[in-house]
């Protein structure tokens, strides 16, 4: 029986394997080249990847023979281009290379998406929203109102989880719970949208309004994910006891997408029965 060679090797031979199969599949045409004379293999030479990416040629074959060099974000992106490569294979080129894959370029969405919206709306009697980087507002289903209630607006006009549960009247345990653990999975936003002055005009407006904002800041807490269940004492519905769940959509995934299930029968009856809001 064979060994498995170390990961790190294998990881190189898949690097160095697709950015073989990938230079196969562009033509000199393709690229603004003149195709001179007969060549012995499809696709574009070694050499010609070298010069149209701006690296050396022999960097560029140690890479293809699966070298162990350490390709920087902007080489990699070179390549890309050269390659053509579409976003997901410039993320799977940077995954092999292991080089953090840099932020996309261009504004993420500020509204949501037609299908996404559809499928918060359709997620009645399911609580649920759509948010954008910043936490703003994009979508809020009939059930998350009538569960959790109307987000506030920050100063900018734009409806904001983080604003409404750091600036609202009625805040309990719970509600601060809720809003500690918004924060931490804003910072880790933050920290890949460092100068995005949609932030930073956001951030000062809550150091302005909310004292306990100001004290949690400075303390640097990041969350990423979020698995579990909540328990709410609504003043109307009684307790209600959900699952929650936060994911990022593969065709926006800069943005995020939040639901709610019953965790019990008679969450889902109040839900279903009680509140209206059959689908």
């Amino acid at each position: 029986m064979g060994v498995a060679p170390p990961p790190s090797t294998a990881r190189r031979s898949e690097l160095a394997d697709f950015l073989r199969d990938r230079r196969a599949r562009v033509t000199p045409a393709s690229v603004g080249l003149p195709v001179n004379g007969r060549r012995r293999t499809p696709g574009l030479r070694r050499e010609e990847v070298a010069q149209l990416a701006g690296v050396g040629l022999s960097w560029y074959t140690w890479l293809e023979q699966g070298r162990d060099i350490k390709p920087s974000a902007q080489v990699l992106d070179a390549l890309a281009r050269t390659l053509r490569l579409d976003t997901a294979e410039r993320a799977h080129l940077f995954h092999l290379a292991r080089v953090e894959l840099p932020l996309p370029g261009g504004e993420y969405p500020r509204e949501a998406p037609d299908h996404l919206r559809a499928i918060v709306d359709e997620l009645v009697p399911n609580p649920a929203y759509l948010l954008g980087p910043r936490t703003d507002v994009l979508a809020w289903n009939r059930a998350a109102t009538a569960v959790l209630g109307e987000p506030s607006r920050a100063p900018d006009g734009r409806p904001n989880l983080l604003w409404w549960l750091f600036t609202s009247e009625a805040r309990g345990e719970q509600w601060r719970e809720t809003g500690r653990n918004a924060l931490a999975r804003f910072r880790a936003e933050h920290a890949r949208r460092l100068g995005d002055p949609d932030f930073a005009a956001l951030l000062e407006a809550l150091e302005e309004a909310s004292p306990e904002f100001r004290a949690l800041w400075p303390r640097h807490e990041v969350l990423t994910e979020q698995l579990g269940a909540k328990t709410i004492e609504h003043p109307e519905l009684g307790t209600l006891r959900l699952h929650h769940l936060q994911s990022a959509p593969t065709s926006h995934p800069d943005l995020r997408l939040t639901q709610f299930t019953p965790a019990d029968e008679t969450t889902r009856a109040v839900l279903a029965e009680r509140l209206g809001l059959k689908s």
